[in-house]
C-alpha cells in the first residue's frame, strides 16, 4: 500500500531545546509521524584517529575530551583498560574514590538530562531547580578533582590526590543536600498533570523493542532491561550494586529512571566513603603492550574502549563505541516513528538524552 505523506518536517540542526546539533528528519500524516531518522555529522572530531600512534600520556587527555557532559567516564575507562593489558591493581582507597568521582559525574550528567527534559516540555520552573542542583553536584567535583569538566582525576595505578578530611564532610553535607531538595523536585514531576500529559504513554519503547535494537542504559532499564556494567565490576560489587529497573519503557519511566539512579549514587558514594580507609591513592604501574576491549557504564549506557598498545605505552589501535549510537537509532526507529503528535517529537528525543558529541567522536 502506497504510503501517503502530508510533509517532511525536519527539527534541527540547530534547535533551541538541543544540547548540541544534529537533525531530526520526520515524515508526518496530519500530526502523526509516519517514520523519522536522526542526521548526525555537525560535530565529528575524528578524536580516534588523532589518538592513534601517540603516547598514553597524551591519549589519557584526549579522552576525556570525547565528550564534556560525561569526561570522567572516559578518563575511567581509558585508564582502567591500560590497567588491565598492564596488570596494575589500584590500591583499595584509589578505587573508591574513582567511584565517588565517577558517580558525582553521573549525577550531573542525569539533572542535566532531566532538566532539558523539563525545559522541552516547557516546565521552566523545575528545570531551573534542576540545573541549580546540578551546581551542587558540580561544586563537589571540583572540590575533589581541582576541575568542573576536564578533571583527569585518574592516572594509571591511581587517582591524582587523596580526599581530605574537611573535603569528605563538605561532600557528606552536599549529599544530604542533593538528597532533600532532589526529593521535592521529584514530587512535583510525579504529581504534575501538565507533566503527565506531555510524559506518560509517550514515546514507548517496548522492552522486545529494546532488547532487539540493542538500546542501553538507562534508556533499555526504563523498558525493562537489567544491564549495566556497574554489576560486572568489583568495586560496585563490593558495595552492594543492583541497577534501577522499570517496565512502563515512556518518557515518565525514563526521566524517573534517571531521578531514581541519581539516588543510587548518593547512596554508593556514602557506602564508598564509609568503606574507604587511610592509606596511599597512587600504586604506580608500567604501561606493557597488548590488547584488550574493556567496558564500562557511562551516564547513557555501555561504553567500549578497544584498544592495542606497544612495548613504549603508544596506542597503536584504538576504536570507542558510546551508548548514544544505538539510543539514538532506537529513539528515531521505535520511539519517534508512530508517534501520535509532532508535538512530541523533541520531548521523545531529549527523553533519550542523546549525547552527540560522544556519537560524533
Amino acid at each position: 500500500m502506497k504510503k501517503t505523506v502530508d510533509i517532511s518536517l525536519p527539527v534541527g540542526p540547530v534547535h533551541p531545546l538541543f544540547k548540541e546539533p544534529c537533525r531530526i528528519k520526520c515524515e508526518t500524516r496530519g500530526e502523526y509521524v509516519l517514520s523519522a531518522e536522526v542526521e548526525l555529522g555537525y560535530v565529528k572530531k575524528g578524536i580516534e584517529r588523532i589518538m592513534r600512534g601517540r603516547p598514553w600520556q597524551e591519549v589519557m587527555f584526549l579522552a576525556e575530551r570525547v565528550c564534556g557532559i560525561c569526561s570522567v567516564i572516559h578518563n575511567y575507562t581509558f585508564i582502567e583498560a591500560v590497567e588491565k593489558i598492564s596488570g596494575i591493581t589500584p590500591p583499595e582507597r584509589a578505587a573508591y574514590l574513582r567511584v565517588i568521582v565517577n558517580e558525582l559525574d553521573r549525577m550531573q550528567s542525569h539533572l542535566l538530562a532531566n532538566y532539558s527534559y523539563c525545559y522541552t516540555i516547557e516546565h521552566e520552573t523545575l528545570a531551573m531547580y534542576i540545573l541549580n542542583l546540578r551546581e551542587t553536584v558540580m561544586d563537589q567535583l571540583e572540590l575533589i578533582t581541582g576541575a568542573r569538566i576536564t578533571c583527569s582525576y585518574i592516572v594509571p595505578g591511581g587517582v591524582r590526590w587523596d580526599l581530605p578530611d574537611e573535603k569528605e564532610e563538605s561532600l557528606r553535607v552536599a549529599l544530604d543536600h542533593i538528597d532533600s531538595e532532589l526529593r521535592r523536585f521529584v514530587r512535583i514531576f510525579e504529581t504534575g498533570p501538565f507533566i503527565a500529559l506531555r510524559s506518560k504513554g509517550i514515546g514507548i519503547l517496548t522492552k522486545e523493542a529494546a532488547e532487539a535494537a540493542h538500546a542501553v542504559g538507562p534508556t533499555a532499564r526504563a523498558s525493562g532491561i537489567s544491564v549495566d556494567c556497574r554489576s560486572d565490576h568489583p568495586t560496585y560489587q563490593a558495595l552492594g550494586f543492583t541497577p534501577v529497573v522499570r517496565q512502563e519503557g515512556d518518557n515518565y519511566a525514563r526521566i524517573m529512571a534517571r531521578f531514581e539512579e541519581v539516588f543510587q549514587s548518593t547512596n554508593l558514594i556514602r557506602a564508598a566513603l564509609s568503606r574507604m580507609k587511610p592509606g596511599s591513592v597512587r600504586g604506580g604501574g608500567v604501561i606493557r603492550a597488548g590488547a584488550i576491549q574493556y567496558r564500562a557504564e557511562a551516564p547513557r549506557g555501555e561504553l567500549l574502549y578497544d584498544l592495542v598498545t606497544d612495548e613504549y605505552g603508544r596506542i597503536l589501535e584504538i576504536a570507542i563505541q558510546t551508548p548514544s549510537i544505538m539510543n539514538t537509532q532506537v529513539c528515531a526507529h521505535e520511539m519517534l516513528t508512530d508517534a501520535e503528535s509532532a508535538a512530541d517529537i523533541t520531548s521523545i528525543f531529549i527523553s533519550s538524552d542523546p549525547c552527540i558529541a560522544c556519537t560524533e567522536r
